[in-house]
Order: structure tokens, then C-alpha cells, then sequence
């Protein structure tokens, strides 16, 4: 009886497990976060910088797609 009851409770927690892998809660064990936590700082991507004229070339893009769309509702 205690062994059936060690491997239900041994299949409920790998069920669980793969049940937030898949909901992308992504839940780590113990000994997993302990090895994850050592590994260093999450790198971030630099933001990008748009030079003023490539922001004027997308704002008058955007005011024409605005406007064709505007005349296009009249």
C-alpha cells in the first residue's frame, strides 16, 4: 500500500511539472534553481536608437497610412 501511494504522489509531481512547463510558469524543483540561480546575470539586448531622419521617414509613412485610411472611411 505505501508504495503504490509513493508512486502516485511520484507521478502527480512529474504531472505537475510538465503542467507548468506547458503553462509557461515554468515551476523548477529545489536542486534546479540552486544550479539556475549560480549561472551569472541575464544579459539584456541594448535599446535601438533611431537616427531623427529615419524617425521623420516612419512618421510621414505613418500620417500617409493614416490619411489613406481616414479617406477611406468617408
Amino acid at each position: 500500500m505505501e508504495s503504490i501511494l509513493a508512486e502516485i504522489d511520484a507521478e502527480i509531481a512529474r504531472l505537475t511539472q510538465v503542467r507548468s512547463l506547458l503553462a509557461g510558469s515554468r515551476s523548477i524543483s529545489s536542486s534546479s534553481a540552486a544550479n539556475k540561480s549560480t549561472k551569472g546575470p541575464i544579459k539584456r539586448r541594448k535599446k535601438r536608437i533611431l537616427s531623427p531622419e529615419a524617425r521623420k521617414r516612419i512618421a510621414e509613412a505613418q500620417r500617409k497610412r493614416w490619411a489613406a485610411q481616414k479617406a477611406k472611411s468617408k
